[in-house]
């Protein structure tokens, strides 16, 4: 990959492409598509070459205080409680269509924009930002890969300066496919059918000897397989994820590329991840994430669960 990117800085280098100062050069729009290596993936030498571009738009994904000490260059802070839908009486649901209009015409983003998402934690927060735009057929998006870790051993500079504003109409097309979505009502429905189930907590919260801060009770959905999302990546290296065939050898266990495959976490951040991996990375073509996951599912009583005998609530 080092060499085919050094060949494309010559190549833009060559036919005068300009510089910010110190920073890397800025790239035109129609150079995105042809320096990216996955559709949705974005690497670190990659970002180099375009985050100066003005139709990119970066996403700090991480906590405001995190933003606050230090993010990259031009990017624009978000959080999940801005993607959330607050008008249930549970946590964790994803944001209406208009929400997310509004949250992104005020932060200004343009429909004709490239979203490049990032956090600190292996594209677990990411993830979910790219589900939930995938559901609402928004798909100019690019997840950096390792992110500001990445950057930051690379030697990428960072900045506390906050980048200007201007408002812009942001629409999403009317009629979404939610292609990667499943409601609660419509995994009841399936349970009975030939799907495969994966819930991709800790072992603990699988078992229910952990129940997080949200969830009404411990357990899990009965049939499911218990596949940590954390597996998918080198949770104590890099945090980036792990090669393609490791990964197969991972879900293979588990589910065909052909099977059913319904997903699900605490509240839908961790199985959007899994999502990703299955979808984007390995090619599974029936994969649905459950929004709701297991905050919803423990909020009705009437709901089966499977749980241990022991159950100690975490924060």
């Amino acid at each position: 990959m080092n060499l085919r990117i050094d060949i494309i800085v010559i190549i833009l280098l060559f036919f005068g492409c300009k510089k910010v100062s110190n920073q890397s050069p800025i790239v035109v729009e129609d150079d995105l598509a042809s320096i990216v290596t996955n559709q949705y993936l974005i690497e670190t030498e990659e970002l180099s070459l375009v985050i100066n571009n003005p139709n990119i738009k970066l996403i700090d994904f991480r906590t405001p205080e995190l933003y606050s000490e230090g993010h990259l260059p031009g990017a624009i802070n978000i959080w999940r409680y801005q993607v959330e839908d607050d008008s249930y009486p549970y946590g964790g649901m994803m944001a209406s269509k208009s929400q997310i209009e509004t949250l992104f015409g005020g932060l200004g983003i343009s429909n004709d924009n490239t979203i490049i998402i990032y956090d600190d934690n292996g594209l677990c927060d990411s993830s979910r930002l790219w589900w939930i735009l995938q559901n609402y057929d928004f798909t100019n998006t690019k997840l950096f890969h390792g992110g500001i870790n990445a950057w930051k051993k690379r030697g990428g500079v960072l900045t506390k300066e906050l980048p200007t504003l201007i408002k812009t109409t942001f629409k999403l097309p009317e009629n979404a496919s939610m292609k990667y979505y499943i409601s609660k009502e419509n995994l009841l429905s399936a349970m009975g059918n030939n799907v495969k189930i994966f819930d991709t907590r800790t072992e603990d919260e699988f078992s229910g000897k952990r129940q997080k801060k949200g969830a009404f009770r411990g357990g899990h959905i009965p049939n499911s397989k218990n596949i940590d999302w954390s597996r998918a990546i080198d949770y104590y290296g890099d945090m980036k994820l792990k090669p393609k065939g490791q990964l197969n050898e991972i879900y293979k266990k588990f589910a065909s590329k052909d099977d059913t495959i319904i997903a699900y976490c605490h509240s839908g951040v961790r199985s959007a991840h899994t999502t990703f991996v299955l979808t984007q990375i390995l090619g599974y073509q029936n994969v649905k994430n459950y929004d709701g996951s297991w905050i919803e599912w423990s909020y009705f009583n009437d709901l089966p669960l499977k749980q241990d005998s022991i159950t100690k609530i975490f924060n």
